[in-house]
């Protein structure tokens, strides 16, 4: 007697015993009913395991392609915002080297010492080290009083010498928006920038920053020239921009080359909301009258650091420096 009859022959008997089993419908047996349940066997007379045919689970329906989860579309949608990242670009160092600018490779030199010098107080303060609490400190604005007297050359020099500072990084703004020229003097195209974030709320700072092959340098463009830069910078806008460079990354120091301040009126707006102003003098050009006028412009800045570009004396320097309230 196989097993399929002994199981069916239990059950029988089960059944003439007055339990109400259901018997599986075996072929060659006089049962032919459904398989039983297991909740229809009394606990107290069990069924042996090995005596109960196995039944095979029912193979899976097909799942229709229009009912399958778009997960993997969904991911190609929200890759571009999670891997928004600012474009790189190469600065021509062999050229900036050549015009006499300070380079990575000029660490040591004269240049290199008179920046090392001039950007210490400017460093301690963004650091909060100075006595004076200063809002936004690490914002750097390089201004002079009239143009040719070599801001933008400072200005470069600044931010290369804070990009070689061991857990600093800078950020150089083209904030000259009515004749920008960072970008020409370093070998770049001109691109999207400041004014563009300014004027279309939905551009975001990555989307316009550059990186560069300069470690721990980057570049802000100025951007589209706009007839309403002026009031541009003095926007809500500008406002916003401002708390979310000084906020964002405190290890950041952002330099901004300004426009001259007497034929101009975009420095003086921006002067009243960085933290800091290194006004640039030529010497023997610049007069007493333009200085003078110059700070009255840039008043409301807490720290102004003067910077006499042009200098020449016995050590043949190319910068000297003095503070000014």
């Amino acid at each position: 007697m196989n097993t399929i009859e002994q199981a069916a022959k239990r059950l029988a008997e089960l059944k003439r015993a007055g339990y109400d089993v259901p018997v599986p419908d075996v072929p060659g047996t006089a049962a032919a009913q459904p398989a039983p349940a297991a909740a229809a066997v009394p606990s107290a007379a069990p069924v042996a395991p090995a005596a109960v045919a196995p039944v095979p689970a029912p193979a899976p329906a097909p799942v229709p392609a229009a009912t399958l989860p778009t997960v993997r579309s969904a991911q190609v949608e929200m890759l571009p915002t999670a891997s928004r990242r600012s474009r790189e670009v190469r600065l021509d160092l062999e050229r900036l080297e050549r015009e006499g600018y300070l380079v990575p490779s000029q660490a040591r030199s004269q240049l290199a010492e008179q920046m090392r010098i001039i950007k210490r107080p400017l460093l301690a303060n963004a650091r909060g080290e100075s006595a004076q609490q200063i809002s936004r400190a690490n914002l750097i604005q390089v201004v002079s009083a009239m143009p040719g007297e070599g801001k933008t050359f400072f200005a470069v020099n600044l931010a290369m010498s804070i990009a070689m500072e061991v857990d600093l990084s800078v950020l150089l703004v083209d904030a000259d928006v009515l004749r920008p020229s960072v970008l020409a003097r370093c070998g770049v195209e001109p691109s999207r920038g400041l004014m563009d974030v300014l004027k279309t709320p939905s551009l975001d700072l990555a989307d316009v920053m550059l990186r560069t092959n300069v470690p721990k340098l980057s570049l802000l463009p100025a951007g589209t020239a706009n007839s309403q830069s002026t009031e541009l910078l003095a926007s809500t806008a500008m406002e916003r921009l401002l708390d979310e460079l000084a906020s964002r990354f405190p290890d950041r120091i952002i330099v901004f080359d300004a426009p001259p301040l007497i034929p101009t009126t975009e420095s003086r707006v921006l002067a009243s909301r960085v933290g800091q102003v290194v006004m640039v003098v030529e010497a023997g050009k610049t007069t007493h009258a333009q200085v003078t006028q110059a700070y009255a412009a840039v008043e409301q800045c807490p720290v102004v650091l003067s910077v006499l570009n042009r200098a020449s004396g016995n050590s043949g320097e190319a910068y000297g420096y003095y503070y000014a309230s």
